[in-house]
């Protein structure tokens, strides 16, 4: 939970270092229940279909959804600028899930040390 936790807040610009993917879909499996709940929100106290709560949440999150999305890239030793790969219709996105599925890269690459390792060095 602490990977969570600092993702929302000490890590929620970070466009510079590694997320494992722990981190990356813990956060998305938070991201999507509650984007879930704020819709069914939406639903029962806005009968004309508008999205009031549900957009708001996607507003505030969308900062720290792109720099997690960015990190986990980078874990893979990719540039964030592959995040538009997504943007290529029906390929982009499978090799996309499939990049945020694959395991981390060696030791270390050019964006840092890896998550993994720097969590077991350090003292609990």
């Amino acid at each position: 939970m602490n990977k969570l936790k600092s993702t929302v807040t000490t890590n929620y610009a970070n466009f510079r270092d590694r997320a494992s993917r722990s981190e990356f879909w813990l956060y998305m499996l938070c991201y999507g229940i509650g984007l879930f709940i704020f819709m069914m929100i939406d639903i029962e106290l806005f009968a004309n279909g508008t999205a009031y709560l549900s957009s708001i949440y996607l507003v505030v999150l969308m900062i720290p959804t792109l720099a997690t999305t960015v990190r986990r890239l980078h874990d893979i030793d990719k540039s964030g600028w592959w995040y538009f790969f997504m943007l290529i219709s029906l390929l982009g996105p499978i090799m996309f899930l499939i990049w945020m599925c694959t395991g981390s890269k060696s030791d270390e690459n050019k964006f840092g040390r890896n998550p993994l390792l720097a969590d077991e060095s350090t003292p609990i």
